[in-house]
């Protein structure tokens, strides 16, 4: 019946034709093509550090608080935490399709701001990271010595240093995931030792803290000094330590003798 009628009448046919291909040009250019397609809800990560801590403490101490603020963030379906034995936390908080994660990001962080004068002095020195980012892994990338004339650590320290701030910088990528040893020194306590002298690991701390710092020594020459020099000098000392011999010389404990 409908094939006759475009038989019978085959202006009618052409026209209809003709109408169709002009309305499918106009959507050709009109619909909205997107070569990255949002099929995966958007995600924000939260990540911490409280070093010495087991995988109870940092989820009492890190983990609960800062999940009681960020839940009910605009836009939030669900989230996740995870807490380590050496002291990490993680938490992924993941929007609904179609979230700004940008404005997500901006979101969490607000309010894990709000949690941090409930966290740990070390925590809120360590601080936290909040990145908006994805838990798939898109791409790896392996970093070697082809004629071995470089060893690890200076692989390591070349990767964290360069290869992974420009990747950082590439449109869409969230974040990157370095398996590399960063520069650090790690202090072993004796703890025969630390109980015959009457110490505790605070008061190593604290005496880290008080003899490994930048210090503002200021200048010489300057007003209001009277000086016969026409110049000023800055003054310049060794305020940090990065040397292990420099760290065996902290004094962390003394005693007066006795009269």
């Amino acid at each position: 019946m409908i094939a006759n009628t475009f038989i019978k009448r085959p202006v009618t046919a052409i026209v209809i034709s003709v109408v169709l291909m002009i309305a499918g040009l106009i959507c050709l250019f009109n619909l909205a093509v997107d070569q990255y397609p949002n099929i995966s809800p958007p995600s924000v990560s939260v990540n911490g550090s409280y070093t010495g801590a087991d995988a109870q403490t940092v989820e009492q101490t890190i983990a609960t608080p800062i999940e009681e603020q960020v839940n009910g963030t605009p836009g939030m379906e669900y989230m996740t935490s995870t807490s380590t034995n050496s002291g990490g936390m993680g938490i992924r908080v993941t929007f609904n399709i179609g979230t700004n994660v940008h404005i997500a990001a901006l979101n969490v962080q607000n309010r894990v701001g709000i949690a941090a004068p409930l966290l740990p002095s070390v925590v809120s020195k360590l601080g936290l990271t909040v990145r908006a980012s994805n838990p798939d892994q898109l791409m790896l990338v392996a970093i070697y010595s082809p004629k071995h004339t470089h060893s690890i650590t200076f692989l390591d320290n070349y990767t964290s240093t360069f290869i992974e701030d420009a990747i950082l910088r590439v449109p869409g990528v969230g974040d990157v995931s370095a398996r590399t040893d960063n520069f650090s020194m790690r202090i072993w306590m004796n703890p025969d030792k630390m109980a015959s002298y009457s110490l505790t690991p605070a008061d190593i701390t604290a005496a880290l803290n008080a003899q490994n710092v930048y210090v503002a020594a200021g200048s010489v020459g300057s007003p209001p000094q009277k000086s016969s020099q026409v110049y000023e000098t800055g003054i310049l000392v060794n305020g940090m330590l990065n040397k292990p011999s420099d760290y065996e010389k902290i004094i962390i404990k003394q005693t007066v003798p006795e009269q």
